[in-house]
């Protein structure tokens, strides 16, 4: 049983081996299922995207963003097609989680993907969408909802406490009440 601890650790280091222009050990380059691997780089315009994990609690949230046009967006199928490459890299961080460890990792979802569509211009649009796993091999006790303790120090306590900005200095000759004040 791996701990906590490896699992987040061979899961971070599969999504850093993803960098633009990876190549595995036999020489070829590293697909994930990302926009920018389609293509020739030389003659073809390059795509950005990439992706990010986060980790809380026994779950694990997948981040992808990508420049998309506006035809992509209003075509029928988009949002199929963002979560099908979602997909894709989650299966691809498998892969790379057994290459790493020696051992297999489940990833199940939970939810829909979330995805938000933002445009700078008419012709710079881009997609932001993120999407939740549970992660196999947690326990369930290492759930968020438990809450913190105060470990605050009496001194910033105490400062704190005291609320406001305080007295006005001795030196502020101002009429109370003044607009210069405010």
């Amino acid at each position: 049983m791996a701990t906590v601890y490896e699992i987040v650790q061979g899961l971070s280091q599969a999504a850093a081996n993803v960098y633009d222009g990876a190549y595995t050990e036999e020489g070829e380059a590293l697909t994930a299922g990302l926009q920018r691997e389609d293509g020739i780089p030389l003659i073809d315009k390059r795509v950005m995207d990439g992706f990010n994990v986060v980790f809380y609690g026994d779950m694990m949230c997948l981040k992808y963003h990508s420049e998309v046009t506006l035809k992509e967006v209003y075509a029928s199928g988009f949002e199929g097609d963002v979560d099908q490459r979602m997909t894709d890299i989650v299966s691809f961080l498998k892969k790379e989680y057994k290459n790493i460890t020696g051992r297999a990792i489940t990833l199940t979802e939970k939810g829909e993907v979330d995805m938000r569509v933002e445009s700078t211009s008419r012709v710079r649009s881009w997609v932001t969408a993120k999407k939740h796993y549970k992660i196999g091999g947690l326990s369930e006790d290492m759930r968020v909802a438990t809450p913190s303790e105060n470990t605050l120090e009496n001194s910033w306590q105490k400062f704190l406490g005291q609320g406001g900005w305080g007295k006005r200095p001795p030196n502020d000759k101002r009429k109370k009440g003044s607009e210069k004040e405010k």
